[in-house]
Protein backbone atom coordinates (compact mmCIF):
# COMPACT_ATOMS: atom_id res chain seq x y z
CA UNK A 1 0.00 0.00 0.00
CA UNK A 2 2.54 2.24 0.57
CA UNK A 3 4.19 1.50 -2.60
CA UNK A 4 1.07 2.40 -4.47
CA UNK A 5 0.95 5.69 -2.41
CA UNK A 6 4.51 6.81 -3.31
CA UNK A 7 3.52 5.81 -6.64
CA UNK A 8 0.83 8.35 -6.88
CA UNK A 9 2.29 10.48 -4.53
CA UNK A 10 5.62 11.15 -7.57
CA UNK A 11 3.22 10.82 -10.47
CA UNK A 12 0.92 13.50 -9.30
CA UNK A 13 4.30 15.90 -8.21
CA UNK A 14 5.57 15.20 -11.50
CA UNK A 15 2.59 16.30 -13.36
CA UNK A 16 1.81 19.31 -11.32
CA UNK A 17 5.20 20.88 -12.02
CA UNK A 18 4.12 20.13 -15.61
CA UNK A 19 1.10 22.17 -15.08
CA UNK A 20 2.64 25.42 -14.21
CA UNK A 21 5.75 24.81 -16.85
CA UNK A 22 2.76 24.50 -19.25
CA UNK A 23 1.49 28.13 -17.02
CA UNK A 24 4.48 30.08 -16.92
CA UNK A 25 7.02 28.85 -19.71
CA UNK A 26 5.87 30.68 -22.94
CA UNK A 27 7.04 27.36 -25.47
CA UNK A 28 5.20 24.54 -23.72
CA UNK A 29 1.91 27.63 -23.63
CA UNK A 30 2.61 27.66 -27.32
CA UNK A 31 2.61 23.67 -27.70
CA UNK A 32 -0.65 23.10 -25.88
CA UNK A 33 0.59 19.90 -24.75
CA UNK A 34 -1.22 18.56 -21.89
CA UNK A 35 0.02 18.54 -18.64
CA UNK A 36 -0.05 14.85 -17.93
CA UNK A 37 1.41 13.58 -20.73
CA UNK A 38 4.47 16.32 -20.19
CA UNK A 39 4.57 15.04 -16.77
CA UNK A 40 5.16 11.26 -18.25
CA UNK A 41 7.80 12.63 -20.78
CA UNK A 42 9.69 14.05 -17.94
CA UNK A 43 9.04 10.99 -15.69
CA UNK A 44 10.18 8.71 -18.57
CA UNK A 45 13.43 10.99 -18.74
CA UNK A 46 14.14 10.40 -15.33
CA UNK A 47 13.85 6.83 -14.77
CA UNK A 48 15.76 3.64 -15.69
CA UNK A 49 16.48 3.54 -19.17
CA UNK A 50 17.62 7.69 -19.44
CA UNK A 51 18.80 8.76 -15.88
CA UNK A 52 18.12 6.28 -13.28
CA UNK A 53 16.85 8.81 -10.54
CA UNK A 54 13.25 7.81 -10.67
CA UNK A 55 12.26 3.79 -9.40
CA UNK A 56 9.08 3.03 -9.42
CA UNK A 57 7.22 -0.35 -7.34
CA UNK A 58 6.41 -3.54 -8.90
CA UNK A 59 2.66 -2.50 -8.96
CA UNK A 60 3.36 0.70 -11.10
CA UNK A 61 3.05 -1.65 -15.00
CA UNK A 62 -0.63 -2.20 -13.38
CA UNK A 63 -1.87 0.76 -12.75
CA UNK A 64 -3.01 2.03 -16.74
CA UNK A 65 -5.41 -1.23 -17.48
CA UNK A 66 -7.37 -0.83 -13.84
CA UNK A 67 -7.87 3.03 -14.70
CA UNK A 68 -9.09 2.64 -17.45
CA UNK A 69 -12.11 0.18 -16.34
CA UNK A 70 -13.37 3.17 -14.19
CA UNK A 71 -12.87 5.54 -17.68
CA UNK A 72 -15.16 3.74 -19.44
CA UNK A 73 -17.56 2.80 -16.38
CA UNK A 74 -17.53 6.75 -16.66
CA UNK A 75 -19.26 6.16 -20.18
CA UNK A 76 -22.13 3.98 -19.22
CA UNK A 77 -23.45 5.34 -16.27
CA UNK A 78 -25.62 8.15 -17.88
CA UNK A 79 -27.00 5.04 -20.44
CA UNK A 80 -27.75 5.76 -23.38
CA UNK A 81 -30.46 8.57 -24.77
CA UNK A 82 -31.68 9.41 -28.01
CA UNK A 83 -32.56 13.19 -28.57
CA UNK A 84 -34.95 14.52 -31.55
CA UNK A 85 -32.61 16.65 -33.74
CA UNK A 86 -32.54 17.85 -37.36
CA UNK A 87 -32.31 14.81 -39.89
CA UNK A 88 -29.76 16.50 -42.46
CA UNK A 89 -27.44 17.63 -39.75
CA UNK A 90 -27.10 14.37 -37.40
CA UNK A 91 -27.15 12.52 -40.45
CA UNK A 92 -24.33 13.86 -42.20
CA UNK A 93 -22.21 14.46 -38.68
CA UNK A 94 -22.96 10.69 -38.22
CA UNK A 95 -21.79 9.15 -41.12
CA UNK A 96 -18.73 11.49 -41.11
CA UNK A 97 -17.20 10.30 -37.93
CA UNK A 98 -17.95 6.61 -38.58
CA UNK A 99 -15.97 6.47 -41.72
CA UNK A 100 -13.44 8.35 -40.86
CA UNK A 101 -13.56 6.41 -37.63
CA UNK A 102 -13.77 3.10 -40.03
CA UNK A 103 -11.10 4.31 -42.06
CA UNK A 104 -8.03 4.28 -39.04
CA UNK A 105 -9.42 0.39 -38.24
CA UNK A 106 -9.51 -0.43 -42.13
CA UNK A 107 -6.26 0.72 -44.10
CA UNK A 108 -3.73 0.05 -41.08
CA UNK A 109 -5.21 -3.31 -40.23
CA UNK A 110 -4.67 -4.31 -43.89
CA UNK A 111 -1.59 -2.63 -44.85
CA UNK A 112 0.14 -4.55 -41.93
CA UNK A 113 -1.61 -8.14 -42.68
CA UNK A 114 -0.83 -7.94 -46.55
CA UNK A 115 2.54 -6.12 -46.27
CA UNK A 116 4.37 -5.75 -43.07
CA UNK A 117 4.00 -8.95 -41.99
CA UNK A 118 5.56 -10.60 -44.77
CA UNK A 119 8.24 -8.07 -45.20
CA UNK A 120 10.33 -10.28 -42.24
CA UNK A 121 9.91 -6.79 -39.85
CA UNK A 122 8.84 -8.85 -36.87
CA UNK A 123 5.56 -7.83 -36.68
CA UNK A 124 2.28 -9.94 -36.24
CA UNK A 125 -1.35 -8.83 -37.87
CA UNK A 126 -2.16 -7.07 -34.54
CA UNK A 127 0.24 -4.23 -35.14
CA UNK A 128 -1.83 -2.43 -37.55
CA UNK A 129 -4.79 -2.30 -35.19
CA UNK A 130 -2.84 -0.85 -32.23
CA UNK A 131 -2.27 2.49 -34.43
CA UNK A 132 -6.12 2.67 -34.24
CA UNK A 133 -5.72 1.83 -30.57
CA UNK A 134 -3.63 4.81 -29.83
CA UNK A 135 -4.75 7.76 -32.16
CA UNK A 136 -8.53 6.84 -32.06
CA UNK A 137 -8.45 5.21 -28.49
CA UNK A 138 -5.82 7.43 -26.97
CA UNK A 139 -3.61 5.91 -24.09
CA UNK A 140 -6.48 5.27 -22.15
CA UNK A 141 -7.59 2.35 -25.10
CA UNK A 142 -4.25 1.63 -25.71
CA UNK A 143 -3.41 0.45 -22.59
CA UNK A 144 -6.58 -1.55 -22.31
CA UNK A 145 -6.06 -2.87 -26.39
CA UNK A 146 -2.34 -3.68 -25.63
CA UNK A 147 -3.15 -5.73 -22.14
CA UNK A 148 -5.62 -7.67 -24.01
CA UNK A 149 -2.86 -8.13 -27.11
CA UNK A 150 -0.58 -9.25 -24.18
CA UNK A 151 -2.73 -12.04 -22.64
CA UNK A 152 -3.11 -13.59 -26.18
CA UNK A 153 0.66 -13.65 -26.58
CA UNK A 154 1.53 -10.28 -28.00
CA UNK A 155 4.91 -9.16 -25.92
CA UNK A 156 5.21 -5.54 -25.90
CA UNK A 157 1.68 -4.55 -27.26
CA UNK A 158 1.53 -2.15 -24.57
CA UNK A 159 4.06 -0.27 -25.23
CA UNK A 160 3.27 -0.38 -29.04
CA UNK A 161 0.06 1.14 -28.28
CA UNK A 162 1.01 3.55 -25.84
CA UNK A 163 3.67 5.22 -28.11
CA UNK A 164 1.25 5.67 -30.87
CA UNK A 165 -1.43 7.34 -28.52
CA UNK A 166 1.62 9.86 -27.16
CA UNK A 167 2.42 10.25 -31.33
CA UNK A 168 -1.21 11.00 -31.86
CA UNK A 169 -1.58 13.62 -28.99
CA UNK A 170 1.64 15.26 -30.56
CA UNK A 171 -0.08 15.07 -33.80
CA UNK A 172 -3.26 15.97 -32.62
CA UNK A 173 -1.93 19.20 -31.25
CA UNK A 174 0.74 20.52 -33.63
CA UNK A 175 -1.11 19.25 -36.34
CA UNK A 176 -4.36 20.69 -35.32
CA UNK A 177 -2.80 24.46 -34.93
CA UNK A 178 -1.78 24.35 -38.33
CA UNK A 179 -4.83 23.45 -39.51
CA UNK A 180 -6.47 25.84 -37.88
CA UNK A 181 -4.30 28.68 -38.18
CA UNK A 182 -4.46 27.77 -42.55
CA UNK A 183 -8.42 27.63 -41.73
CA UNK A 184 -8.09 31.41 -40.38
CA UNK A 185 -6.32 32.40 -43.17
CA UNK A 186 -8.35 30.81 -45.81
CA UNK A 187 -11.58 32.24 -43.96
CA UNK A 188 -13.10 29.08 -43.27
CA UNK A 189 -13.32 29.37 -39.84
CA UNK A 190 -16.89 30.79 -39.06
CA UNK A 191 -16.30 32.19 -35.39
CA UNK A 192 -12.91 33.12 -35.18
CA UNK A 193 -11.06 35.41 -37.47
CA UNK A 194 -7.41 35.62 -36.35
CA UNK A 195 -5.67 32.79 -34.48
CA UNK A 196 -4.03 35.16 -32.39
CA UNK A 197 -6.77 35.90 -30.14
CA UNK A 198 -6.79 32.38 -27.92
CA UNK A 199 -7.53 33.32 -24.72
CA UNK A 200 -5.05 33.12 -22.28
CA UNK A 201 -6.89 30.15 -20.08
CA UNK A 202 -6.34 28.29 -23.05
CA UNK A 203 -2.17 29.12 -23.54
CA UNK A 204 -2.01 28.41 -19.62
CA UNK A 205 -4.44 25.88 -19.11
CA UNK A 206 -4.96 28.30 -15.65
CA UNK A 207 -8.94 29.79 -15.26
CA UNK A 208 -9.26 33.02 -14.40
CA UNK A 209 -11.98 33.87 -12.03
CA UNK A 210 -14.09 35.06 -14.27
CA UNK A 211 -14.36 31.83 -16.42
CA UNK A 212 -14.45 29.36 -13.84
CA UNK A 213 -17.33 26.97 -14.24
CA UNK A 214 -19.04 25.02 -11.60
CA UNK A 215 -18.01 21.00 -11.82
CA UNK A 216 -20.53 19.71 -10.03
CA UNK A 217 -22.98 20.36 -7.66
CA UNK A 218 -23.98 18.33 -4.25
CA UNK A 219 -26.05 15.77 -4.54
CA UNK A 220 -25.67 14.30 -1.30
CA UNK A 221 -25.82 16.08 2.11
CA UNK A 222 -22.55 16.07 3.70
CA UNK A 223 -23.93 15.12 7.06
CA UNK A 224 -24.74 11.76 5.82
CA UNK A 225 -22.07 11.21 3.24
CA UNK A 226 -19.35 13.23 1.04
CA UNK A 227 -20.91 14.07 -2.16
CA UNK A 228 -17.63 12.77 -3.43
CA UNK A 229 -17.47 9.87 -2.06
CA UNK A 230 -21.08 8.92 -3.22
CA UNK A 231 -19.86 9.24 -6.78
CA UNK A 232 -16.65 7.33 -6.23
CA UNK A 233 -18.72 4.17 -4.73
CA UNK A 234 -20.88 4.24 -8.05
CA UNK A 235 -17.96 4.26 -9.90
CA UNK A 236 -15.72 2.06 -8.31
CA UNK A 237 -18.87 -0.75 -7.89
CA UNK A 238 -19.14 -1.23 -11.67
CA UNK A 239 -15.01 -1.29 -11.97
CA UNK A 240 -14.45 -3.98 -9.36
CA UNK A 241 -17.49 -6.37 -10.84
CA UNK A 242 -15.68 -6.07 -14.16
CA UNK A 243 -12.24 -6.38 -13.21
CA UNK A 244 -13.82 -9.40 -10.99
CA UNK A 245 -16.10 -10.95 -13.84
CA UNK A 246 -13.19 -11.35 -16.57
CA UNK A 247 -10.36 -13.09 -14.06
CA UNK A 248 -13.66 -15.49 -13.11
CA UNK A 249 -14.24 -16.14 -16.87
CA UNK A 250 -10.43 -16.75 -17.63
CA UNK A 251 -9.26 -18.65 -14.94
CA UNK A 252 -12.26 -20.74 -15.46
CA UNK A 253 -12.36 -21.35 -19.35
CA UNK A 254 -9.33 -19.52 -20.35
CA UNK A 255 -11.11 -16.88 -22.68
CA UNK A 256 -10.12 -12.99 -20.84
CA UNK A 257 -12.53 -10.58 -22.00
CA UNK A 258 -11.45 -6.95 -22.21
CA UNK A 259 -12.44 -5.50 -18.51
CA UNK A 260 -12.92 -1.80 -19.77
CA UNK A 261 -16.03 -2.93 -22.13
CA UNK A 262 -16.81 -5.64 -19.48
CA UNK A 263 -17.36 -2.65 -17.10
CA UNK A 264 -19.16 -0.29 -19.41
CA UNK A 265 -21.60 -2.95 -20.20
CA UNK A 266 -22.05 -3.31 -16.34
CA UNK A 267 -22.19 0.72 -15.59
CA UNK A 268 -24.98 0.72 -18.32
CA UNK A 269 -27.04 -2.35 -17.09
CA UNK A 270 -26.68 -0.75 -13.14
CA UNK A 271 -28.01 2.52 -14.42
CA UNK A 272 -30.92 1.15 -16.04
CA UNK A 273 -31.66 -0.94 -12.76
CA UNK A 274 -30.81 2.00 -10.56
CA UNK A 275 -33.44 4.24 -12.60
CA UNK A 276 -36.22 3.29 -12.19
CA UNK A 277 -35.47 3.70 -8.24
CA UNK A 278 -34.75 7.31 -8.27
CA UNK A 279 -31.05 6.81 -6.65
CA UNK A 280 -29.89 8.19 -10.24
CA UNK A 281 -31.43 11.39 -10.21
CA UNK A 282 -28.44 12.01 -7.47
CA UNK A 283 -25.91 11.22 -9.47
CA UNK A 284 -24.03 14.32 -11.21
CA UNK A 285 -22.28 13.03 -14.08
CA UNK A 286 -20.00 16.13 -14.59
CA UNK A 287 -18.18 14.91 -11.18
CA UNK A 288 -18.29 11.50 -12.69
CA UNK A 289 -16.72 12.95 -15.72
CA UNK A 290 -14.25 14.99 -13.64
CA UNK A 291 -13.08 11.49 -11.62
CA UNK A 292 -12.78 9.71 -15.28
CA UNK A 293 -10.63 12.95 -16.33
CA UNK A 294 -8.01 12.26 -13.19
CA UNK A 295 -8.29 8.76 -14.04
CA UNK A 296 -7.23 9.48 -17.82
CA UNK A 297 -4.22 11.72 -16.47
CA UNK A 298 -3.08 9.04 -14.58
CA UNK A 299 -3.57 7.02 -17.00
CA UNK A 300 -1.32 9.47 -19.71
CA UNK A 301 1.18 10.02 -17.09
CA UNK A 302 2.39 6.20 -15.89
CA UNK A 303 1.52 5.04 -19.74
CA UNK A 304 4.03 7.35 -21.33
CA UNK A 305 6.15 6.77 -18.09
CA UNK A 306 6.81 3.15 -18.15
CA UNK A 307 7.28 3.35 -22.56
CA UNK A 308 9.88 0.42 -22.90
CA UNK A 309 12.29 2.30 -25.10
CA UNK A 310 13.86 -0.88 -26.25
CA UNK A 311 10.68 -1.98 -27.54
CA UNK A 312 9.86 1.16 -29.67
CA UNK A 313 13.46 0.71 -31.47
CA UNK A 314 12.82 -2.97 -32.02
CA UNK A 315 9.25 -2.02 -33.91
CA UNK A 316 11.43 1.17 -35.44
CA UNK A 317 10.30 0.79 -39.18
CA UNK A 318 6.75 -0.59 -38.95
CA UNK A 319 5.87 2.15 -36.21
CA UNK A 320 7.06 4.99 -38.92
CA UNK A 321 5.23 3.81 -41.72
CA UNK A 322 2.49 3.44 -39.85
CA UNK A 323 2.41 6.46 -38.10
CA UNK A 324 2.84 8.21 -41.43
CA UNK A 325 0.07 6.29 -42.67
CA UNK A 326 -2.25 7.48 -39.53
CA UNK A 327 -0.89 11.36 -40.33
CA UNK A 328 -2.51 10.89 -43.80
CA UNK A 329 -5.97 9.77 -42.42
CA UNK A 330 -6.51 12.21 -40.00
CA UNK A 331 -5.43 15.08 -42.78
CA UNK A 332 -7.58 13.55 -44.96
CA UNK A 333 -10.34 13.46 -42.27
CA UNK A 334 -10.02 17.19 -42.13
CA UNK A 335 -9.04 18.74 -45.49
CA UNK A 336 -11.16 15.86 -47.73
CA UNK A 337 -13.86 14.16 -46.26
CA UNK A 338 -14.51 17.33 -43.96
CA UNK A 339 -16.09 20.08 -46.48
CA UNK A 340 -17.47 17.10 -48.34
CA UNK A 341 -19.55 15.44 -45.65
CA UNK A 342 -20.44 18.57 -43.20
CA UNK A 343 -22.13 21.58 -44.89
CA UNK A 344 -22.61 24.82 -42.24
CA UNK A 345 -19.63 24.93 -39.67
CA UNK A 346 -18.08 22.21 -41.09
CA UNK A 347 -14.24 23.06 -40.59
CA UNK A 348 -15.88 23.26 -36.48
CA UNK A 349 -16.87 19.81 -37.44
CA UNK A 350 -14.04 18.68 -38.50
CA UNK A 351 -11.27 19.84 -36.22
CA UNK A 352 -12.95 18.14 -33.18
CA UNK A 353 -13.29 14.94 -35.33
CA UNK A 354 -9.70 15.14 -36.41
CA UNK A 355 -8.61 16.28 -32.10
CA UNK A 356 -10.65 13.18 -31.24
CA UNK A 357 -9.04 10.67 -34.12
CA UNK A 358 -5.32 11.34 -33.14
CA UNK A 359 -5.96 11.05 -29.36
CA UNK A 360 -8.72 11.69 -26.91
CA UNK A 361 -11.65 13.98 -26.48
CA UNK A 362 -9.92 16.61 -24.48
CA UNK A 363 -7.74 17.36 -27.58
CA UNK A 364 -10.94 17.63 -30.12
CA UNK A 365 -11.93 19.95 -27.37
CA UNK A 366 -9.48 22.10 -27.37
CA UNK A 367 -9.24 22.52 -30.95
CA UNK A 368 -13.08 23.39 -31.16
CA UNK A 369 -12.92 25.87 -27.97
CA UNK A 370 -10.19 27.57 -30.17
CA UNK A 371 -11.81 27.85 -33.31
CA UNK A 372 -15.77 27.72 -31.99
CA UNK A 373 -14.97 29.47 -28.34
CA UNK A 374 -18.83 29.82 -27.74
CA UNK A 375 -19.89 26.34 -29.00
CA UNK A 376 -22.27 28.09 -31.62
CA UNK A 377 -21.83 25.27 -34.09
CA UNK A 378 -23.50 22.74 -32.39
CA UNK A 379 -21.00 20.32 -32.30
CA UNK A 380 -20.59 19.15 -28.86
CA UNK A 381 -24.27 18.42 -28.64
CA UNK A 382 -24.33 16.72 -32.39
CA UNK A 383 -21.23 14.20 -30.86
CA UNK A 384 -23.14 13.19 -27.40
CA UNK A 385 -26.05 11.95 -29.78
CA UNK A 386 -24.58 9.79 -32.83
CA UNK A 387 -21.85 9.02 -30.09
CA UNK A 388 -24.47 7.20 -28.06
CA UNK A 389 -24.25 5.39 -31.80
CA UNK A 390 -21.04 4.85 -32.94
CA UNK A 391 -19.92 3.85 -29.41
CA UNK A 392 -21.21 0.52 -30.14
CA UNK A 393 -19.47 0.08 -33.17
CA UNK A 394 -16.08 0.73 -30.82
CA UNK A 395 -16.79 -1.44 -28.61
CA UNK A 396 -17.37 -4.32 -30.50
CA UNK A 397 -14.04 -3.43 -32.57
CA UNK A 398 -11.96 -3.20 -29.74
CA UNK A 399 -13.40 -6.37 -27.80
CA UNK A 400 -13.30 -8.43 -30.91
CA UNK A 401 -10.62 -7.13 -33.08
CA UNK A 402 -7.59 -8.45 -30.86
CA UNK A 403 -9.27 -12.00 -30.77
CA UNK A 404 -9.16 -11.69 -34.60
CA UNK A 405 -5.89 -10.56 -35.25
CA UNK A 406 -4.36 -13.14 -33.24
CA UNK A 407 -6.42 -16.14 -35.10
CA UNK A 408 -5.42 -14.85 -38.73
CA UNK A 409 -8.20 -12.79 -39.64
CA UNK A 410 -6.95 -9.94 -39.40
CA UNK A 411 -7.39 -9.35 -42.84
CA UNK A 412 -11.57 -10.27 -42.45
CA UNK A 413 -11.40 -7.42 -39.92
CA UNK A 414 -9.65 -5.18 -42.07
CA UNK A 415 -12.23 -5.62 -44.83
CA UNK A 416 -15.00 -5.32 -42.72
CA UNK A 417 -14.30 -1.44 -41.75
CA UNK A 418 -13.92 -0.80 -45.17
CA UNK A 419 -17.21 -1.92 -45.84
CA UNK A 420 -18.37 0.23 -43.35
CA UNK A 421 -16.52 3.01 -44.99
CA UNK A 422 -18.48 2.56 -48.36
CA UNK A 423 -21.97 2.00 -46.64
CA UNK A 424 -21.01 5.33 -44.85
CA UNK A 425 -20.29 7.14 -47.99
CA UNK A 426 -22.88 5.63 -50.42
CA UNK A 427 -25.60 6.35 -47.96
CA UNK A 428 -24.33 9.91 -47.25
CA UNK A 429 -24.39 10.47 -51.00
CA UNK A 430 -27.91 8.50 -51.41
CA UNK A 431 -29.16 11.14 -48.85
CA UNK A 432 -28.05 13.94 -50.25
CA UNK A 433 -25.12 14.83 -47.28
CA UNK A 434 -22.35 14.90 -49.95
CA UNK A 435 -21.93 18.33 -50.72
CA UNK A 436 -20.33 19.28 -53.54
CA UNK A 437 -19.22 22.78 -53.15
CA UNK A 438 -15.12 23.36 -53.87
CA UNK A 439 -13.41 23.94 -50.95
CA UNK A 440 -12.33 27.17 -52.38
CA UNK A 441 -15.76 28.79 -52.06
CA UNK A 442 -16.50 27.05 -48.67
CA UNK A 443 -15.69 30.47 -46.79
CA UNK A 444 -19.05 31.74 -48.14
CA UNK A 445 -21.28 29.45 -46.43
CA UNK A 446 -21.53 31.76 -43.09
CA UNK A 447 -25.16 31.43 -42.13
CA UNK A 448 -24.74 31.32 -38.45
CA UNK A 449 -25.83 28.64 -36.26
CA UNK A 450 -25.52 24.59 -37.68
CA UNK A 451 -28.76 24.18 -36.33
Amino acid sequence: MVSIIYDFTIAALITWIAQIFRAKVRIFQKMFIPASLLGGLIALFLGDQFLNVLHWSEYSGDYTWTLVVMSFVAVGLPGITFNKAEGERLGSYFFYKLATWALQFSIPVLICCLFLTKAHMGVNDGFGLLLAAGFMGGHGTAAAVGSTFEKLGFVGATDIAMTFATAGIITGIFGGIIFIKWAARKGYTQYIKDFSNISEDLRTGLISPGNRDIMGRNTISSISLDPLFWHLAIMLMPTAAGIWFCSWLGNKTGIWLPEYAIGFLIALVMAALLKPTGIMDYVDFRITDRIAGTCTDFIVFFGVAKIKISIIVEYAVPLVILLILGIIICWATVYYFGPRMNRKSWFERSIFVYGYSTGVFAIGMLLLRICDPNQESGTLPDTGFVESIQTFFELIAWSVGPYMMMSGQGILFGLVASAIVIVSLVIAKKCGWWYHLPLAGREAIHEGRSD
